[in-house]
This record gives C-alpha cells, structure tokens and sequence, in this order.
C-alpha cells in the first residue's frame, strides 16, 4: 500500500510524520510563471518506486526528489518559535533531479516536487498534470489542476543580488581560477542564480575583503589586473572583460563591485595582488591602513583607468560600488574616512552597503543603505530607494529561510517589499562553502552550518553537483516564488490601484510588517489566489 498525498510547495516532509498539511491539488497562474508543487508518500514496505507524470505540458515539468540534509546547528539561540524544529536533525532541503526509480524505505514519508517551467510560456486555460506513483503491483496517482490565466507577469523590476562566491567553486571542484574549467563551472551556478532571480552580481574586482578572518586571506579571485613600474600603475581589464560578457550573456543587468575596505569597519585595504618588476606580489592587504596614503593613491590610480572603462563599457547606470559592508557604530571614523575617499573618487555612481544603523545615512557616509529586515522601520519613508537584507541574525518575527524555518516564512517576504515598495534585496551566500571567516573548505552535503557558526540556511541556497552543474534547494525555488508574488502584486496595481491590491493582501489580518504577518500558509497561498482571479476579473473588464 502506498499513502499519497497533492501538497503545495511550502509543506517540508519530514521522513519520520505524516504531513499534517491540507491537500493541495488545485492553483491557477499567468502564463510565463513557474509553478513549484510537491506529492508525498509513504509505502508499507520497502520497495523501488517509479514516477511518471501524464499532462499535455508534460514538456515543461521537472521532476526532483526531495532529499533530506542533515543539520547540526538548524536555529539560532535567539530564534523564535515560528520554527519547525530546534533540535539538530535531517531536515527536506535538496532537489535530486528524478531519472527513473529509487528506492523508498518502509514507514518512511518522500516527497516528489514538481517544478513547471514556462518555455517561454504555457498556454492559457486549464491544465491538468497527473502524477502516477507505482510499487510494484501498487499503484496510485493524483491529480493537479492549473487554471492558467492569460496574463504574464512583468518584468521582475526588484534588484536582486545573492553574493556568489566564485573562489568556493575553484576550492570544491580543484580547478585553477580562470582556467577554462572554472569559467564553465561558474557560468553554470551564475545561470541558475538568473534563472531564481538574481540579476546583480557581486563582481570581484579585487578579491572580496569579505568574511575573511584577519590576517588571512581567501583565494585570488581578483578581476583586475594590476601593475607597478616606476612608481605607476597599469590596469589589464581582459579578465573583467570576460567577466562582464559571461554575466550578460546569462541575463546579469546590474553590478555590485567588491568592497573596497575591509568588513565591518573599513580599517584595512583588501588582498590586491600586482605585477611588480615581472613578480605577482600582494601589495595591500591586513597590514596595510585603509586610509593611507599608499592606497589612497592606488584608488585614485585605479578611478582614473576605471571610470573610463565604465563609460565605454556603457556599464555607468549600473554598477554599484561599496565601501565596507555592515560597519558598526563604534568603527564610525574609520567608516568615514573610507567613504570620503569612495564618494570623492567614484561620487557620481551608487554607493551602497549593509548597515542597520540609520545615523550612517544621515550623516551622508553612505548614499544607499541596505538596512536588515529587523532594523528596516527607521529607514521606511526616509531612503526613497529602499533596499533590506537578512543573514543569519535575522531570526525574530521577520523572515528568512533557514532548514528549519517553514517555507512560508521564506516566501512571505515578497508581499512585505511589495507593500514598502523595496526597490533592492541583498544576501550574502548563494554559494560560500567555507567555514566562518573562510579559513577552510566544507562539505555542503554533510557540514551545512559553515563549521557551526551559522544556522543551517544562512550560507548556500545551492549545492556543488557532478562536473560542476549545480543543485538546487527547495529554498532557493520557495524564495522564487515570493518575487513572483511580488511582480503579480505589481501587474494588479497597474491594473486597479496599490490601495486596492493591499487590501486583499491585508483583508481580514493584521495589516503587515517586515516584523509581523499571519504564520499560516494557508494565507499566503490564499492572498495569491485572489491576486491572480483580481488580475483576471481587471483583463475581463477592460
């Protein structure tokens, strides 16, 4: 006997219960939307089940199964109860590509997901997709139905930028920094980080200064190259050249180019590895001062190469620099001294950086804050491009989308931007398969947690797979689907009004905050039903 049941993307299956969850078999979308579905299982005995999928847009479905990854370090101390599970454990999280058969253990709850990809679109109307379920003799199959409006979601307009950490695909895979393996390896996890959403790359231009333990350093991932003669320097863009058609190539619009000082609090310079006398040498690094005249004059040197570049490139419009990212109130003069320098070389671009305390930005040292999603209300109504993020901190009513947090509170956060009308998101770990302050190499498979400095979540949204082609997280989709929420919540604002689209998303609940909102997925995937029929009544009536 096999138990199955038609479950949204938000329910995580644990192989030791049952889902507790309602079946879900029927959601509607527009046309050029993804859709993420699931069907849990459980057999009486131990048997290899097969999967076949029946459907007239069967073309357009992927098939994953969902593999547990085991955390050690799943909450936070400070995390609050809207939590699936605190203690350490395996938790649903990693999307095995379905080829064929596997094997299912006796008593023990899988989950299928079902990814429907438009490509480029799925024909309007009602689609049905049956998933037939068999072990053995015993088969059993559900159904689900997608009413398929006939609409498309805009444009995604939020900026969106997940640091990706191209030295953690050299480490794991062994291949040399901009050989031809590495240039494939990264193009295959940029173009997956494009197709979920990202369309801002943090650009190495010198190695990233960041989470980099001092006096340490992280493999050179440097762009740029550099060199000294005579008291002069050159700069060789060949490398940055290759970068920047690689990222536009796979659908990269914007670029955020690596701090220029030292994390959490712009005391030293980053690693800058140049050419002197014919020999590559580190030339700045941790014990080198950010604000000496050495340095000075090598930015100066660089702004004068660079911002012509930039200009031929056609690139001014967008690219963003940074200064130091989430500086702290007590490195305040050092923070200023920095950005003097950033505003007085690079002033007519976007500076931005992470940083919560809201007196940064009104003492003119940053032009674009990026405030955490728990310190986000003193800056709501005063930046007018307001940007949030969240990292592993943000663990107190707001959302993020750590293992052991439900996939609602992951979601969610894309009907809070749209209510704030944030116009950029930032995270810090796409991919950084290192443990804290990079000072070695982890398993992602087996050490989730960046060697138990972290909640499980916080550090990678992707998985290293076979000949560098990338795994995908259940977040990675979930955390998707929020920013589709987002764009269908905009295309029903041109159509009747923000004021008329906020009042579905707040009817019959506490209106929301970033720091409050319904812990029901129910609600969630109730508000976007009524977004989509709102958007379909508003087409009808025009």
């Amino acid at each position: 006997m096999i138990k199955v049941i038609p479950l949204s993307s938000l329910v995580k299956v644990f192989s030791d219960e049952e889902p507790v969850a309602k079946p879900f078999d029927s959601v509607s979308c527009l046309t050029n939307e993804k859709v993420q579905l699931q069907v849990a299982f459980c057999s009486d005995n131990d048997c290899d089940i097969d999967i076949k999928v029946e459907s007239k847009i069967k073309d357009n479905i992927k098939l994953y199964w969902v593999e547990e990854i085991y955390s050690k370090n799943p909450v936070h101390i400070l995390q609050d109860d809207y939590t699936l599970r605190k203690k350490s454990g395996y938790f649903p999280e990693l999307l095995r590509p379905l080829d064929g058969t596997f094997s299912a253990k006796s008593g023990k709850w899988n989950s299928v997901w079902l990814e429907i990809i438009p490509q480029p679109q799925i024909k309007a109307g009602l689609q049905t997709i049956s998933v037939v379920i068999s072990c053995g003799d015993t088969i059993e199959k559900v159904q689900f139905n997608i009413d398929v409006i006939d609409a498309k979601l805009p444009e995604q307009k939020l900026i969106n930028t997940n640091w990706f950490h191209t030295d953690c695909i050299a480490t794991h895979y062994g291949v040399e920094v901009f050989s031809d393996k590495y240039w494939e390896y990264v193009k295959n996890f940029l173009q997956v980080a494009v197709d979920y959403g990202m369309n801002m790359v943090l650009t190495p231009l010198f190695t990233p200064p960041l989470d980099t333990k001092v006096g340490k350093e992280r493999p050179t991932v440097q762009l740029v190259g550099v060199k000294l003669e005579k008291d002069k320097y050159t700069f060789d863009f060949a490398n940055l050249d290759k970068w920047i058609a690689m990222c536009e190539e796979v659908g990269i619009k914007y670029f955020e180019l690596s701090h220029l000082f030292t994390q959490w609090g712009a005391k030293k310079c980053p690693k800058i590895m140049t050419n002197v006398d014919g020999e590559q040498k580190r030339i700045f690094g941790w014990d080198t001062k950010a604000s000496g005249k050495k340095y000075r004059n090598f930015l100066t040197a660089f702004a004068e190469a660079f911002k012509p570049y930039l200009k031929d490139k056609g690139l001014e419009d967008k690219v963003y620099f940074h200064v130091s990212d989430e500086p702290f109130a007590a490195v305040v003069r050092h923070y200023r001294k920095a950005s003097k320098i950033v505003s007085e070389l690079f002033g007519e671009y976007k500076i931005m950086d992470a940083l919560s305390n809201i007196k940064f930005y009104n003492k003119g040292l940053v032009k674009l804050p990026v405030p955490a999603n728990d310190h986000i209300e003193p800056f709501i109504g005063v930046v007018s491009d307001l940007w949030t993020y969240y990292c592993c901190v943000q663990v107190k009513g707001v959302s993020n989308k750590f293992f052991s947090m439900p996939s609602q509170r992951n979601r969610v956060l894309g009907y809070q931007m749209y209510k704030y009308n944030v116009k950029g998101f930032l995270h810090w770990g796409y991919n950084f398969w290192y443990k804290q302050f990079s000072v070695g190499p982890v398993d992602p498979f087996t050490e989730t947690d960046a060697g138990g400095s972290f909640p499980s979540g916080d550090s990678f949204v992707v998985y290293p797979g076979v000949d560098g082609k990338p795994l995908q997280s259940l977040r990675l989709k979930v955390f998707y689907d929020g920013f589709q929420d987002m764009r269908a919540c905009q295309l029903l604002e041109d159509l009747v009004g923000k004021d008329k689209v906020m009042s579905i998303i707040e009817e019959g609940v506490t209106p929301i905050t970033f720091a409050s909102f319904p812990h029901s997925d129910e609600w969630q995937l109730g508000v976007r039903e009524k977004i989509n029929m709102a958007i379909k009544e508003a087409i009808a009536n025009k």
